[in-house]
């Protein structure tokens, strides 16, 4: 088997890029694709390295989006090895980024490289958008490229995010969109006052709890095919000052809903201000949206990659929009089809992550069947005999 993703992958994953460090990685990438005809642009916003790079200046624009950035690797004597010390046991690549997702970035370069070799001449653009700010604050990464791509009136057709998705076995899951992200921060006011006189003080805490318990039983919506229904959670909750005989004055309360498309933000502040003043609360309440949700139908875009998928691993993938937020609700912005797909998800964030090695090169095959079903003369799959491009297949990466 080949081992350039693999060893791509390891080079990678050997940068210590904490959020919102990128340590050298994107110019890695940049090294690979300026051979092959990439343009690049280089955006720093804040402390953030963000690249853009792009080949061709036609439609359909097929674009790659990932991080460099990792999460810290926590305790460092509770891995069984150095977590940026790229480590091959037992079939499998350990460290900090492995699976989320420096892997996924090895099989973009990859494939792409493998591509062009047989179509330098493809239809379309294909373009990488990378940033190392999507494990922190997501304020100056892939939100602000998108911003300055919008501006300028550049627009994608498909975007592939290569966030770890896979369940069970590689390939089981495509994710074709996610719920959106709404939190709260509510103080609610009452009057401080000596336990033992109740009558003088005014209890946040009680006040809060009929209002918490509507909250907290409402049915925001039954979600769809698609989306579980919405949800409402409490975070955190603190009020007192630590003493046993203090009525506190007020109550701090942070709240978050994860809602699907059959809501929007207008609908769910509206219902819980509503609640609110129902029961007539002295209150602030302050919010924070952190994506909107964003929907992906069954069209182009699944369909090659579900076929790409299907043709490496012999899986029909399962469509899902489960798990948090990434920075595909970005990208949602200027792209009608987003889908994320990547390795397993079961070590994301863990002590000892890791990859399967069997699973890189199938990752990268993926990238390539994909890129064949969009973008090669005739949209290649339609056109060219599939079983050659197989062989051919084989042969680059060699399979045999």
């Amino acid at each position: 088997m080949s081992n350039d993703t693999l060893a791509l992958a390891q080079t990678l994953i050997a940068r210590r890029s904490l959020t919102p460090a990128d340590e050298g990685c994107q110019q890695i990438l940049i090294d690979h694709l300026e051979k092959l005809g990439f343009h690049i642009e280089k955006m720093r916003f804040g402390n953030v390295d963000n690249l853009w790079a792009r080949r061709g200046n036609t439609t359909p624009v097929l674009c790659f989006a990932g991080h460099t950035d990792v999460v810290p690797a926590g305790p460092m004597e509770q891995w069984d090895s150095d977590p940026f010390t790229p480590t091959i046991r037992d079939g499998r690549l350990y460290g900090r980024g492995a699976a989320d997702m420096k892997s996924s970035l090895a099989a973009f370069i990859t494939a792409i490289e493998a591509f062009l070799a047989q179509h330098a001449h493809h239809q379309g653009s294909i373009a990488l958008l990378i940033t190392s700010d999507e494990e922190g604050v997501a304020i100056d990464g892939t939100a602000k490229v998108v911003e300055a791509l919008k501006a300028r009136g550049e627009l994608l057709d498909y975007c592939i995010v290569g966030e770890p998705t896979c369940s069970e076995k590689f390939g089981d899951t495509i994710k074709n969109g996610r719920r959106g992200s709404l939190s709260g921060n509510l103080t609610i006011k009452g009057i401080q006052g000596h336990i033992a006189y109740p009558h003088l003080a005014k209890n946040p805490i009680h006040l809060a709890a009929p209002v918490i318990a509507e909250l907290a039983n409402t049915e925001w919506d039954q979600g769809d095919e698609f989306f579980q229904p919405t949800t409402w959670h409490i975070s955190n909750i603190n009020a007192g000052t630590g003493a046993t005989n203090v009525i506190p004055g007020t109550l701090n309360l942070l709240f978050n809903f994860r809602f699907s498309t059959a809501n929007t933000v207008e609908s769910l502040t509206t219902k819980v201000h509503q609640t609110l003043d129902q029961y007539g609360l002295d209150y602030e309440l302050q919010w924070e949206l952190s994506g909107k949700p964003y929907l992906t139908p069954k069209a182009e875009l699944a369909n090659a990659i579900s076929a790409a998928i299907t043709k490496v691993t012999a899986i029909e993938p399962q469509l899902s929009t489960s798990g948090g937020t990434s920075d595909g609700r970005f990208i949602a912005d200027i792209c009608s089809q987003v889908i994320e797909f990547g390795p397993h998800n079961a070590t994301i964030h863990k002590l000892n992550e890791y990859v399967e090695v069997d699973d890189l090169e199938q990752l990268s095959s993926v990238y390539l069947f994909t890129m064949e079903n969009l973008l090669s003369p005739g949209n290649g799959a339609a056109q060219e005999n599939s079983d050659s491009f197989w062989n051919k297949l084989k042969k680059y990466f060699s399979f045999e």
